[in-house]
């Protein structure tokens, strides 16, 4: 999962929509059809500036950010055939005699829209920044104004595919509803869903980058995008310029042992820190005294709710033990909802007993909040391209008694992700991908810059090793000692400053830095 800084970073994670946004961050894979797939036929039109598409409903756009669409193959081995549309936007430098050239920006997802994204990055980033860059963003192909796709699911919310099993671990529902997306995308979309890949996505940049008429792009990509910055990298490495991957995935897990090999031990990891800010106010949230007492009463409060959900206040939907891990692993990512989320655990045990508060009707609102998509996109087309990337850019494995194996394993070596990540997903009953898994190029030039916290829930910090040793000697390592998913701007000076030279001029550490400077605010 991941997210773009701005509101809904620096601020409070608005509802269930950017919730499973987040949750999608810890995952990624592709293949390479051949450096020169596409670049031998025509080069890409220019892209004409113009007014960008309206927000979604509470956003607002800065008016100096320009958008244009480019079109570009739907299969890049078919370069003649059915055309798709890429949405690009730009925030030029306001200082054109100091430009170096554009830096290309990617929030993750799998299935975030990026359309916004250079606007609420210049918010974070110096002026030694911007004077040197355009800041370009782009919705991903299907994703948002990128020619979107749906499946026409019924339950729009990512969190919805997530694959909790029963409360006894049974995991036959899942098996059918696993069985039931699949077929449902199957006979809405058809076999062109199989061409929305990573692969293409890091193809389409390419076209962005010659439509911009730039000779390099440099690239700063988040979460999952950090996987598609790796595979670009891969594909187009006399192209990439200066590059910052951020919150990490490890390329060699894409996607089945990225969620089953990590979901599970990064949720462990991370969980401490809200269960100490919970045990700071144990005389008032009475949820336990120390970590250990505050993990065993949320583990009772998901058991309980996997069995009996409770209704909402105000809401048609109810209280059940995968919301309130789904919502529990959203709020875990940022460090300043740390408290709302003990808040929020409070709320959802008086529910259970039946002595909610108005205090906690309104944190249970807020936390649970959902977040309109723009105007004119379907409601489902995050979820769509969730299991169109997941599914599409590297086989699962298709054995049932294999995943209920799993599942029981993961439910014992990590209670708090309740065997969910090793459990059957829609992927097992994919279409087969339409290319192979992209192999990462290691070495070349040392271009690469890799942000990684210790105690980050969606890329876990064994992820940032991971893509640190596939890249070699092209990439350096920057480690923090912070929770959470974004490392930029979240209290390091150490991390911040070496990110902002490194843009600026080039310079990568010498070696591997562990920064142990964090403040919070």
């Amino acid at each position: 999962m991941t997210m773009a800084r701005g509101s809904t970073q620096r601020g409070f994670p608005q509802g269930r929509r950017i919730a499973t946004a987040l949750l999608v961050s810890a995952l990624a894979g592709t293949a390479p059809v051949a450096c020169g797939a596409g670049a031998k036929d025509s080069q890409p039109d220019k892209i004409v500036w113009g007014r960008c598409p309206p927000p979604a409903e509470g956003q607002t756009r800065d008016p100096h950010l320009a958008c244009g669409t480019l079109e570009v193959p739907l299969d890049y081995q078919n370069p003649g055939g059915v055309k798709i549309d890429v949405a690009v936007s730009r925030l030029p430098t306001a200082q054109p005699g100091k430009r170096r050239g554009v830096l290309l920006l990617n929030p993750g997802g799998p299935g975030s829209g990026g359309l916004g994204m250079p606007e609420t990055m210049a918010s974070t980033l110096p002026k030694s920044v911007l004077d040197r860059y355009d800041l370009i963003g782009f919705d991903p192909r299907g994703v948002e104004h990128s020619t979107p796709q749906s499946c026409g699911l019924r339950n729009p919310d990512v969190s919805g595919l997530f694959p909790y099993p029963a409360a006894d671990g049974s995991i036959t529902e899942n098996v059918a509803l696993a069985e039931a997306g699949a077929e449902q995308c199957a006979d809405r979309v058809g076999k062109n869903l199989r061409y929305y890949n990573t692969a293409n996505t890091a193809r389409d940049m390419d076209r962005i980058r010659q439509a911009l008429g730039e000779k390099d792009i440099s690239y700063w990509g988040q979460s999952y995008g950090t996987y598609l910055g790796a595979v670009y990298r891969s594909l187009f490495q006399d192209h990439t310029d200066r590059m910052v991957l951020e919150g990490n995935v490890d390329p060699t897990k894409v996607w089945a042992d990225q969620v089953a090999g990590t979901w599970g031990k990064g949720m462990a990891d991370r969980f401490p820190d809200a269960a100490r800010v919970a045990a700071a106010q144990a005389s008032t949230l009475k949820l336990g005294m120390n970590v250990a007492q505050v993990t065993r009463t949320y583990l009772a409060l998901a058991d309980r709710l996997d069995r009996t959900p409770v209704a909402i206040p105000g809401a048609s939907a109810s209280l059940d033990g995968a919301l309130l891990r789904n919502m529990t692993y959203v709020l875990l990512l940022h460090n300043n909802t740390l408290p709302v989320l003990a808040k929020f655990w409070k709320a959802a045990d008086n529910l259970i007993h039946g002595s909610t508060t108005a205090a906690d009707t309104a944190v249970l609102k807020q936390v649970l909040a959902d977040t309109p998509a723009p105007p004119g996109i379907p409601a489902d087309n995050q979820a769509t391209m969730f299991m169109a990337l997941t599914c599409g850019d590297a086989e699962w494995p298709r054995d049932v008694d294999g995943y209920a194996a799993r599942t029981t394993a993961d439910r014992k070596k990590w209670p708090l992700t309740a065997g969910m990540p090793a459990n059957i997903w829609a992927c097992a009953y994919w279409n087969k991908p339409v290319e192979k898994t992209a192999e990462i190029v290691k070495g070349g030039p040392r271009n690469t810059l890799i942000l990684q916290n210790r105690r980050d829930n969606a890329t876990p910090w064994e992820s940032g090793v991971g893509l640190h040793k596939s890249l070699g000697d092209g990439s350096a390592f920057i480690g923090v000692d912070n929770g959470g998913h974004s490392v930029y701007g979240e209290g390091s000076a150490c991390a911040d400053k070496a990110t902002v030279r490194f843009l600026t001029t080039g310079h990568l550490p010498d070696e591997d830095v562990y920064c142990t400077d964090v403040t919070q605010e």
